[in-house]
Formats: structure tokens, sequence, C-alpha cells
């Protein structure tokens, strides 16, 4: 297994430091390792470690950007509310990163039985997510065809009181018209 990087061992309040020069792009590596050392004397990463990290840290903000253009575009086309856009969201993400997880692992030769259980688990989850999402998605849809055809059939009933249709003439609307049962 390779090993965390320099950047990964530093404390909690430098990586974040790091991570947010990384992020804002203003300056240059140079540049950044002369601050990095000026606000953190004992923090000493070298000039390939945060350009290592830099790179796997757009490869991370890239992957996720991705993922919230694509949801957006789905959730666009499907006229979804926000809560659902959310879950949808992290159903995409939690299934981009098992299966990038699961194809790093394949190019390693010393995957660990413990890392396949978990990668396992992981894919077992995301397929659980996506089934209850879309479940919840029918229950839904099928709870407002219920209503619909509880609105037309007290409509129905309205306009034939009103209208003096006999009862073959409300079934035939009722039944092939309206496909209420």
């Amino acid at each position: 297994m390779p090993r965390k990087s320099a950047i990964s061992r530093l404390p909690a309040e430098a990586r974040t430091y790091i991570e947010k020069l990384l992020r804002n792009d203003q300056l240059t590596l140079d540049e950044m390792l002369a601050d990095i050392r000026a606000r953190f004397p004992a923090a000493e990463p070298s000039r390939s470690s945060l350009h290592r990290y830099q790179v796997s840290l757009k490869e991370l903000t890239g992957r996720m950007r991705d993922i919230d253009t694509v949801a957006r575009a789905v959730v666009g086309e499907l006229g979804e509310s926000p809560d659902e856009k959310a879950g949808a969201l992290l159903c995409q993400a939690i299934t981009t990163l098992a299966t990038h997880a699961a194809l790093s692992a394949s190019e390693r030769d010393d995957v660990s039985i413990d890392e396949v259980r978990k990668l396992a688990r992981a894919a077992k989850d995301t397929i659980a997510a996506r089934t209850l999402s879309l479940k919840e998605r029918q229950a839904i849809e099928q709870a407002a065809r219920e209503k619909l055809q509880r609105e037309q059939a007290e409509r129905l009933d309205e306009t034939a009181r009103a209208q003096g249709m006999d009862d073959a003439q409300v079934r035939f609307w009722r039944e092939k018209v309206l496909g209420i049962q």
C-alpha cells in the first residue's frame, strides 16, 4: 500500500491552510512553499509533495464538479424536488467514489482481503441506496396517481349528477376514458 503523502501527515491546521492555498490557485508552488514555511515552521513539505497533493486535490474537486453537473442535469430533466436532488447527488457521489476505489485497488497487486470486503460493502450499500431512492420515487408517483384518480372520479360524479347521466354512461367514462376501476 502506498505511504501517506507528506501533506497528509501534517497537522490538520497546516493541511487546511495548504488546501485553501491550492483552492485559491493564486500563488506558484514556490510562493506557496515560502508562505507555508513562514506560517508553519515545523512543516517541511517538499515542492514535489505539494505538487502531488495539488494534482490529487484538483482531481478530486474535478470529479465532484462532474458529479454535481450530472446530478443537476438529471434532476433538471426529471423535475425532482431539492430533497430528492440531494439524495440523487449523494447516490451518484457514493457510486463514483466506490468505482474509483475499486479501479484503484484493481491496479495494485497487494489488495488485502479487508479492502475487498470494504469495497464489496460499499457496492452493496450503493445499490441499496439507489434501490431505496427508486422505490421512494415510485411510491410518490403511485400516491400522486391515486390522488388524481380520486379527484377525477369526484368531478365525474358531480358532472354525471348535473348532466343527468345514467350508470352505464358514468361507467363508460370512468373505465374507458379515465381508466378508473
